[in-house]
């Protein structure tokens, strides 16, 4: 009898004691601290990142890095990693992560999010990142200033190549922002590899200024430093309802993609992690994407029930993105080629690129009306040295061609070794001798009228 009280007292506390070490490590995972590696501006995070802590009572810290400085960061620290999550706009990115192996699968609990938004699935279809917003990509404009300065209202993207903007528009790197590095892949899916890196260049020779970081272009606009800006959309929307007077449109060449987060493999703290995707999910936390700070596409179509009047419904209207079949895959397979295609041939020779675009527009006015065969065909061609590039898309997807491309230059003075900096400075050389040509052929052209 004794035995057996005795064999009841130690199951009892053998029980108890599995049940504590079980629970202690969960506990301790809830009250930990949650890092989340984002881009997002403090708007969007504190915001959301307050009402996370009220709601659950677990404590985040929001590590702010650029889109590609948060792919280095993890890929950097895997080996021992003190990262939770990765919350970006950028789908590619996410599919460079999980291309590493860097982050882990999770299943939503939350009900009515539907599979899609336009064309493009809201989660991986593998499960290793999840949607929370819907993000397509435009132009902001200052109404004052356009105004001001007697611009017209730009609608497409072809309108930013138009003289009358020199000087009035500015835009990020891609290098520098994945926001960014997505409207420019957009227009060159859109419009294809040759034409869609001319629209570039041609829009690029209208440039007042490339900004340091993403948010610099609204901040841009907003303040009135330059009248256009190309944005993600929630840039335009969130300075527009906060009371700037601007605009945004979307156009017809644009995609509409989600903004994501995941889990990062070997996460410290994966319970809060979850607990964080399923409060972006929740009602409450997609009602908090429609802050007039934040303004973002939610994911749930029963959010927009509240959203203000004219704000954009991707679930209504389905001319939102539908005109690019945005390929991720495609996207993916030459990130690092397309930044630095783009900080060569923009970047770091705007001046260039801006001088030789302001000879060709003189040339082209003053062409106007009259009938030198030989003047337009010297512009024509002076248009075309601007509108080379280097590579090949066939190239630029090579994978073992795009793994060169890993150094990213904040500024044209860091170094770069190797491969990458034959392949640049090569780049280099053709890029900057065909803006001097062109210019050069220009003045010519002019100077015959």
């Amino acid at each position: 009898m004794m035995a057996t009280k005795l064999n009841s007292v130690l199951t009892v506390a053998g029980a108890i004691l599995f049940a504590a070490a079980l629970t202690i490590p969960i506990q301790a995972n809830a009250a930990g601290k949650l890092v989340v590696v984002t881009s997002y501006p403090p708007d969007t995070t504190v915001t959301i990142g307050k009402a996370f802590e009220k709601a659950t009572g677990i404590k985040t810290e929001m590590l702010k890095k650029k889109t590609t400085a948060g792919i280095k960061y993890l890929q950097a620290t895997a080996a021992n990693n003190t990262s939770d999550m990765f919350w970006a706009s950028a789908p590619d990115a996410f599919e460079v992560l999980k291309g590493d192996g860097l982050l882990q699968k999770y299943k939503v609990k939350v009900k009515g999010i539907p599979q899609k938004v336009g064309s493009f699935p809201i989660n991986d279809p593998e499960g290793y990142y999840k949607g929370f917003a819907a993000s397509g990509y435009g132009i902001m404009w200052n109404t004052r200033y356009l105004k001001a300065k007697n611009l017209p209202v730009p609608t497409k993207w072809s309108d930013l190549e138009k003289s009358i903007y020199y000087g009035h528009v500015g835009m990020s790197a891609p290098s520098r922002s994945g926001t960014t590095h997505l409207t420019v892949e957009t227009l060159l899916q859109g419009e294809g590899w040759e034409k869609g890196w001319a629209m570039w260049k041609s829009i690029a020779g209208n440039f007042k200024s490339v900004t340091a970081r993403s948010f610099g272009v609204p901040d841009g606009v907003n303040s009135g430093q330059f009248g256009v800006g190309v944005v993600i959309d929630f840039f335009g929307l969130s300075s527009k309802a906060s009371g700037f007077p601007v605009d945004f449109v979307y156009p017809k060449v644009t995609t509409l993609v989600p903004a994501n987060i995941a889990i990062v493999k070997n996460a410290p703290n994966p319970k809060a992690a979850s607990a964080f995707i399923e409060f972006l999910l929740s009602p409450t936390g997609q009602g908090l994407l429609l802050d007039k700070k934040i303004m973002r596409l939610p994911v749930n179509p029963k959010t927009y029930a509240k959203a203000p009047k004219g704000f954009p419904n991707p679930f209504k209207d389905k001319s939102i993105g539908s005109a690019v079949k945005f390929d991720l895959q495609l996207s993916k397979s030459r990130y690092n080629v397309i930044n630095s295609l783009f900080d060569v041939m923009v970047t770091y020779r705007l001046s260039e690129l801006r001088a030789a675009t302001k000879a060709i527009q003189a040339a082209e006015k003053q062409v106007m009306g009259k009938s030198n065969a030989k003047a337009k065909k010297m512009i024509q061609q002076a248009r075309a040295l601007i509108s080379k590039v280097p590579i090949s898309a066939t190239k630029a997807s090579e994978k073992s061609f795009n793994k060169i491309f890993k150094k990213k230059r904040k500024k044209k003075s860091v170094k770069v070794t190797g491969r990458q900096a034959e392949f640049e400075q090569a780049w280099d050389t053709e890029v900057k001798a065909n803006y001097a040509k062109a210019k050069a052929l220009a003045i010519k052209a002019a100077s015959m009228l």
